[in-house]
């Protein structure tokens, strides 16, 4: 049994906190909502009421917050995570922030005698409860190592990516690609329905042909041929616009940076910050096929 500290019970965290400690680790919980807190008590958690006492003494300490502003004051504020728990506990960040944040989070880390890890995650919220997310990692050899069963946990898939950054390097370029191929996937169906071919007879034909890919086969936005997805209950998340927007801000932020060319990139942010500017931030992402239909 290890002593786990899991700050940020999101819709996120909360299934990552509770299969923590389903495996059987004493897991101390906390959060800014108290009603989150209680969820997670519910589930085995042991309570906090402060950031401070959630790590004290903790092994490991697991963050999952909205935006790197958060990261940096919980770990590095004047009452944070580098205040208050020993310097032998290993530091999991699964938030997505960007790569200049995430780098700075770890340079303040390491002067401050700490592993840490960037691990964001991708899998959306029904992976976080099944413990089936895939996380993509940077940090040294160390910190991965340190963190890697703990990560093993909450995901089937754990992959090193590099250095300190290198995860949200791998989770930008991720979601940009997921981006662009929504919204690729939805003016696909729009059309073939369009033109008289029905949304499952489609789905049949190019699931299995040159045009398949994630956004089609396990996520798919016309109703009907994936049960399981987002359209089959008008598009409630899941995985929404606002966060998607997020993402795609991150990596074309990043991209300015690199000086690397992302023309779909920004044609896929322009998509989602129009969905976002009119209203419709708590959307699915694959409720960009609504706007397709010119539905709304």
């Amino acid at each position: 049994m290890t002593k786990i500290a899991f700050i940020g019970l999101g819709n996120m965290g909360s299934g990552m906190c509770a299969n923590l400690v389903g495996a059987g680790h004493e897991v101390t919980a906390f959060d800014l909502n108290p009603d989150a807190i209680k969820q997670a008590e519910s589930k085995g958690a042991r309570p906090a009421a402060s950031l401070g006492e959630a790590v004290s003494g903790a092994e490991i300490v697991v963050t999952m917050l909205p935006a790197g502003k958060h990261v940096l004051e919980v770990y590095f504020g004047e009452q944070g995570v580098t205040t208050h728990a020993p310097s032998t506990a290993a530091l999991i960040d699964c938030s997505t922030i960007s790569v200049d944040e995430a780098r700075e989070a770890a340079d303040k880390a390491k002067a401050a005698g700490f592993l840490m890890v960037d691990a964001p995650v991708s899998g959306g919220t029904a992976a976080a409860d099944a413990g089936t997310l895939t996380f993509m990692v940077g940090g040294p050899d160390a910190a991965f190592e340190a963190a890697k069963p703990f990560l093993e946990i909450m995901g089937k898939n754990v992959f090193h990516a590099g250095p300190a950054g290198n995860g949200q390097v791998a989770k930008i370029a991720n979601n940009m690609l997921l981006g662009i191929s929504m919204v690729g996937t939805c003016e696909a169906f729009n059309l073939a329905e369009k033109l008289g071919l029905d949304a499952q007879t489609f789905f049949n034909i190019a699931s299995t042909a040159s045009g398949q890919c994630w956004s089609m086969t396990s996520y798919c936005p016309a109703p009907g041929p994936v049960p399981a997805a987002p359209s089959n209950r008008d598009y409630q998340p899941g995985f929404a616009v606002a966060m998607m927007l997020k993402d795609l801000k991150l990596a074309l932020g990043a991209a300015e940076t690199a000086g690397a060319n992302v023309e779909f990139g920004k044609l896929a942010e322009t998509t989602y910050a129009n969905l976002s500017a009119d209203g419709f931030d708590g959307l699915d992402f694959s409720g960009v096929m609504k706007r397709v239909r010119g539905e709304i």
